[in-house]
């Protein structure tokens, strides 16, 4: 009799334990909202890698690109709030795309954040027809000529284009924007002339730059680049001036906080490898570390300052 209660008894045990077990034991899947092969897909599955040491479970990344991030953020944002699906994007799809799109599917706000990744600078590069040496002297020369000088970007509300409008505004000057398909098309136009300059993502132009095919006048984040200190800052000519990337991991809404935690946990050990720390140098970033409130602070922030710039230019996606 007694052997039959505790046999059942560990069997009710056991058959309690599955579902969460099971919970425990299912991949993690990391939806990128861009095309693989790119610099934030290199980078989630270097992270991934990591986490997945760290959790002990299998974390997959996939990537669900088009409409600027929105469908892989749409995904998410309606997936499980179990800690099973996750975004690992760009500022688009968090920050600026509520402003640039007439109707999205999710509301960025609601996203719960889990931690911060990688922050990068953006470049400010001119070709060779610019009579410009120095930031000043690209300033001076476009307040002189309005209209004469033209910019790249990777389309229509892309961080480059948002970059260049808060400068233009910052410095007072207006140029004229040509927006292009993809960073590819907008690099090499300025390589070959056919613009005057670009906001570039740094690790794309730095190659070009230490090759002496684009000069680097300037780099869009608070402090000078340790890559390239000798290129100062924006914000040394306009005090204020912040265009730097990011990349940041984000659950879907109502995911319950001990999740996320943990994940952040798995997050943050991931970005303190040296293996890790030395793929994001390499690339062009640099780890970020920030609480969940942090993050969520830094994000308001963010949302309130280009909308500021997408409202007074009145920039739209196309």
């Amino acid at each position: 009799m007694y052997i039959r209660s505790l046999i059942g008894l560990t069997l009710a045990c056991a058959l309690a334990a599955t579902p969460a077990a099971q919970a425990q034991d299912a991949p993690i899947h990391i939806i990128v909202p861009l095309a693989g092969g790119g610099g934030t897909d290199v980078l989630a599955r270097v992270i991934a890698a990591k986490m997945r040491d760290s959790l002990g479970q299998n974390v997959i990344v996939e990537n669900r690109a088009g409409a600027a991030g929105n469908i892989g953020a749409d995904a998410v944002y309606r997936a499980a709030p179990d800690g099973h699906t996750l975004l690992f994007t760009q500022p688009g799809p968090l920050v600026v795309n509520q402003w640039l799109y007439a109707k999205l599917g999710f509301k960025p706000e609601r996203f719960e954040p889990i931690a911060m990744a990688s922050s990068q600078d953006i470049m400010l590069a001119i070709g060779p027809q610019v009579p410009a040496k120095t930031l000043p002297e690209l300033i001076a020369y476009a307040k002189a000529n309005p209209g004469k000088l033209n910019y790249g970007s990777s389309g229509v509300g892309s961080a480059p284009h948002l970059a260049a409008e808060l400068f233009q505004s910052m410095a007072g000057i207006k140029m004229e924007h040509v927006p292009y398909k993809g960073s590819s098309e907008s690099m090499n136009a300025t390589l070959g002339g056919q613009v005057d300059l670009t906001f570039f993502a740094f690790s794309s132009a730095l190659p070009h730059a230490r090759a002496g095919k684009l000069r680097a006048l300037a780099v869009g984040g608070a402090k000078r680049n340790p890559q390239l200190p000798e290129v100062p800052a924006i914000a040394e000519v306009l005090p204020g001036y912040n265009a730097a990337s990011w990349t940041g991991l984000v659950a879907p809404p109502g995911t319950p906080e001990s999740v996320t935690k943990r994940l952040a946990q798995a997050m943050q050990h991931a970005l303190k490898e040296p293996y890790v720390q030395r793929r994001l140098i390499d690339a062009g970033d640099e780890p970020v570390f920030m609480t969940r409130d942090e993050m969520d602070d830094y994000l308001a922030q963010e949302r309130k300052r280009w909308h500021k710039v997408i409202q007074a230019v009145g920039i739209k996606a196309e």
